[in-house]
């Protein structure tokens, strides 16, 4: 039976968004007016005080997905004559280091395929190594598996050991996990409206040391991918330098309220660690195994083993979950077939129960009993 609500996004971004957000798209805004240069100011101050950054960062907004700002950032961040060091254990480490190629700017790779994050000790020989490279590039959390990676022993290693440089593109994780600049260090951090702030797309933030940032003048291979120049125009203008996303601008402004509303990372994080705690125990009462051991099992998305059932069929189990008004997210894995769930969003138990029963009505539809995977695919390791 058809759901006549539009449907819950229980994806990584873009996500189920509150009224009040979808409200405040309602306005036009001036882009060169001083009512929407104070409500960017305060988005960017608003940033910086979420990552305790206030003292030494500087927030640099830009028009496009998160993608385009973590382009920005590395174009921006490692110059010329730099190399880098890029951590992958999915496709968004493997979309860094394909943006570096792009970039022509020289790299090694730390590939650890779907399961495992990066061993800070393997880093740190590969930094000792090789004295050339110049800066890591890691994302905090892999949604491709749903993995938490170590950002606070990689930063020990690469910056407090070894004096390299630390890029972290937080897409899916800033906002609901615990960021304290004065205790992490790092040159920047990468994120975007529609993730765990519970914006809308639309555009993408770098947070970067203002000392670092000062020297990267003329390292940019693109006039629209200058977060130099993009920071310079704002601070001496307070406008953007080409037309903003005016209405997703005011739409993260009523999330940033949200957010706060709901006690900021602390409740964010609790919200959405009960949504994967209980989708977890209920899709595991149905057989269905996690990729990951519970340890490395983050609170954003979290994937599962598609069921070894020969009639499995995903577009038909999508299409069935979808028809009771859920939509899920397809798996991005290398090596074994699987499927994503996610925890973020306007999302509460009331919904992870329902996406709960609309996967067991898509089984009984199936003819299929129950999400027990193939046995050759249950290579979990426990790290």
């Amino acid at each position: 039976m058809h759901s006549t609500r539009e449907p819950y996004l229980l994806t990584p971004g873009p996500l189920t968004t509150s009224l009040a957000v979808k409200q405040a798209m309602l306005r036009d805004w001036g882009s060169w007016d001083h009512d929407f240069n104070d409500l960017t100011a305060s988005i960017c101050w608003r940033l910086l005080r979420v990552a305790h950054a206030e003292d030494r960062f500087v927030c640099v907004p830009l028009q496009g997905s998160g993608t385009y700002a973590v382009e920005a950032t590395l174009a921006t961040l490692v110059p010329h004559d730099g190399k880098a060091l890029v951590l992958m254990n999915g496709a968004y480490g493997q979309r860094m280091a394909k943006i570096m190629r792009y970039l022509n700017r020289p790299l090694v790779t730390l590939d650890m395929g779907d399961y495992l994050p990066p061993p800070p000790a393997r880093v740190d020989e590969m930094l000792a190594d090789d004295p050339a490279i110049t800066h890591v590039a890691v994302v905090h959390c892999e949604t491709s598996s749903g993995i938490l990676n170590p950002v606070e022993e990689i930063a020990e290693v690469v910056v407090a050991r070894r004096g390299r440089r630390l890029i972290i593109d937080a897409m899916s994780a800033f906002g609901a996990l615990p960021f304290d600049a004065r205790q992490l260090p790092c040159d920047a951090i990468v994120a975007s409206a529609n993730k765990c702030f519970e914006g809308v797309p639309g555009f993408g933030f770098a947070l970067i040391n203002q000392q670092i940032l000062e020297e990267c003048a003329g390292n940019a291979h693109s006039l629209s991918l200058d977060l130099y120049d993009q920071w310079r125009y704002m601070e001496r203008t307070r406008q953007w330098r080409f037309t903003p996303p005016t209405h997703t601008v005011a739409a993260f402004a009523q999330a940033l309220d949200e957010h706060e509303i709901e006690g900021g990372v602390t409740g964010r994080l609790a919200r959405y660690s009960a949504n994967r705690d209980l989708l977890v125990s209920g899709m595991r009462a149905m057989w269905f195994h996690t990729l990951l051991s519970d340890r490395w099992l983050s609170p954003i998305i979290v994937t599962f083993h598609s069921p070894g059932d020969p009639r499995f069929d995903f577009p038909t189990f999508y299409g069935l979950i979808k028809e009771q008004g859920f939509i899920i997210y397809p798996g991005k894995l290398t090596e074994v077939e699987s499927f994503r769930i996610g925890c973020i969003g306007q999302l509460f138990a009331e919904q992870m129960r329902g996406v709960l029963a609309a996967v067991r009505t898509a089984l009984d539809e199936m003819e299929i009993p129950d999400g027990t995977p193939r046995p050759d695919d249950l290579r979990k390791i426990d790290f």
